[in-house]
């Protein structure tokens, strides 16, 4: 395709960045363009595999805990999110529940929460409100230092940076330039991967198995860089 016709499909302002970042050849911003596509398809992937993972684990912490529809509890009159605040998670899972209707089941439930849901059982009403569990997702993560709080806070951060990046992917925000500039650079990604595969083995998840003909995000990165 020739890169008039490719620019006016994508259009000549979100194309502006990958020609600038490429000196002016248009070839190879296309280039960059497709392998910028490329590259987020797998990290989608790889941050779904981490979602799903999150809450399934934060799910069977707290059915073993709080019975089988603890989310539906949680969000009835005197239920451990209904309070002041934590009113709008309460308010996130009763939209869901009438959402759901006569088809509501737990697991439906479950299934429709977003990432930003799981990250807020992090925060600190939230985290009280639930009995200062979830901590025990995490049982690798390391142990708190004078200069270090691993604690849930510290959680709930490290869980910002992804939903962060999840959002991004999800708008077709680019992640192939250095943060605000017009320049190829794959450091935010790289730093976004560590990341993953960090939370990953401090749930005790065998991330290299989970993976398996998935994960591809560092060649990528590596193409991107050497272009």
């Amino acid at each position: 395709m020739r890169y008039i016709d490719f620019e006016n499909i994508m259009s000549p302002n979100r194309m502006g960045r990958y020609l600038t970042a490429c000196i002016g050849d248009s070839r190879n911003a296309m280039t960059l363009y497709r392998k910028n596509l490329k590259l987020s398809q797998e990290l989608f992937t790889i941050v779904s595999c981490l979602e799903i993972a999150l809450r399934n684990k934060i799910n069977c912490l707290y059915l073993n805990q709080k019975g089988d529809n603890w989310l539906l509890h949680a969000s009835s009159v005197g239920g451990m999110f209904d309070t002041i605040n934590s009113r709008q998670t309460k308010n996130i899972i009763v939209r869901c529940i009438a959402e759901l209707g006569p088809l509501y089941t737990h697991a439906k439930l479950v299934a429709k929460m977003d990432f930003g849901f799981w990250r807020y059982l992090y925060a600190q009403p939230q985290f009280y409100a639930g009995g200062q569990v979830l901590l025990q997702v995490f049982p690798s993560k390391p142990r708190s230092t004078p200069l270090i709080q691993y604690n849930h806070t510290y959680v709930f951060n490290e869980l910002e940076k992804i939903n962060g990046l999840r959002n991004r992917l999800a708008h077709h925000e680019p992640v192939c330039f250095a943060n605000g500039l017009q320049v190829r650079s794959t450091l935010y990604v790289r730093q976004q991967y560590a990341l993953i595969l960090e939370l990953f083995q401090w749930m005790n998840i065998d991330e290299t198995s989970l993976l398996y003909g998935l994960d591809h995000i560092m060649p990528l990165c590596n193409d991107i860089d050497a272009m």
